[in-house]
């Protein structure tokens, strides 16, 4: 498959896998790159220290390119692009925050600057501070999401109207028949979050992939819309904050229900009742744990019997 997200890639497949915090380490990444899509590792859950040691190991168990997700509001931002710079890797997924605040630096040290956004109004944004590719990303995804709450098959075709740079479209694309569905649209690739993170390679615990595979429709809501909406799984966790809404908490009283490493706790240690277990709508459709390498392959095959049942 060539397009224009391969060749900007210069992968095999237009196919990304989000660089999900707490789940996309070296393994994930390595895995997804040497099966012909891109793969990312998340830093925005690891210290400068510890994005090093991922992208060493990283650039020993592939040949093949990869990036890293950057969310641009976290305190070790400037340092992680160092790190970046000093080891080679100048592809980069920046997320939460400002794209004009770093792509023109960026662009200065050779970097290719992909930039998430949940509207279309983000992307012009984007397109204007010079990045090369968005990622448009539907309320159907896990974890931080968009306050507009646009779905994945609205926001791709306004995002495409609305820009000319390469477009991937994100929120509820798991598999073969939801990647034609959104090249269909005008995009031009797609990033693949929560299938993924129920992969082998990932870095969550196997608790959570259990949970990911256990997940049915109607399991996955937004929630703390108040502070930054995320989708979670329905747990003890969420039904504290629901609760607290419900009844009208401050913002004050939700940030310290909150708290720290609540992210951490549910996806990383595996207490799938007390923390964030953070997971887009389409686990529901996510039944086994795969490698990553099989879940690229069985997204082409799918893919390509899609497109033929459409063309006959």
């Amino acid at each position: 498959m060539n397009n224009r997200i391969t060749s900007l890639f210069e992968i095999e497949y237009p196919i990304i896998q989000a660089g999900m915090i707490w789940c996309s380490g070296w393994r994930l990444a390595a895995a997804v790159s040497n099966a012909g899509g891109l793969g990312l590792i998340g830093a925005g859950s690891m210290t400068p220290e510890v994005l090093e040691e991922h992208i060493t190991k990283c650039k020993a168990a592939t040949n093949r390119p990869f990036g890293v997700n950057v969310p641009l509001i976290y305190q070790y931002v400037e340092k992680q692009f160092e790190i970046m710079v000093r080891h080679g890797v100048k592809l980069v997924f920046t997320s939460a925050g400002n794209p004009a605040k770093y792509t023109t630096w960026l662009k200065e040290f050779g970097f290719t600057v992909v930039h998430v956004v949940a509207s279309a109004r983000s992307a012009v944004k984007c397109e204007q501070a010079g990045v090369d590719a968005v990622v448009a990303e539907g309320f159907e995804a896990g974890g931080h999401n968009g306050r507009e709450e646009t779905t994945t098959f609205t926001l791709i075709p306004l995002v495409r109207k609305s820009v000319q740079i390469p477009l991937i479209a994100a929120g509820g694309v798991a598999t073969g028949r939801g990647m034609l569905a959104a090249m269909v649209l005008g995009a031009d690739g797609v990033q693949v979050g929560s299938r993924f993170a129920a992969s082998e390679e990932s870095s969550a615990h196997q608790a959570f992939k259990q949970k990911i595979t256990e997940v049915k429709e109607g399991d996955t809501m937004l929630s703390l819309k108040r502070l930054i909406p995320v989708r979670l799984i329905r747990n003890a966790f969420f039904q504290q904050v629901s609760d607290s809404e419900n009844r009208g908490a401050g913002l004050e009283e939700l940030q310290q229900l909150l708290g720290k490493g609540r992210a951490r706790l549910g996806m990383f240690d595996g207490n799938t009742e007390e923390g964030e277990l953070e997971i887009g709508q389409v686990a529901a459709m996510i039944d086994r744990v795969q490698p990553a390498g099989e879940i690229v392959k069985e997204m082409i095959e799918e893919y390509d019997i899609a497109r033929k049942e459409i063309t006959q």
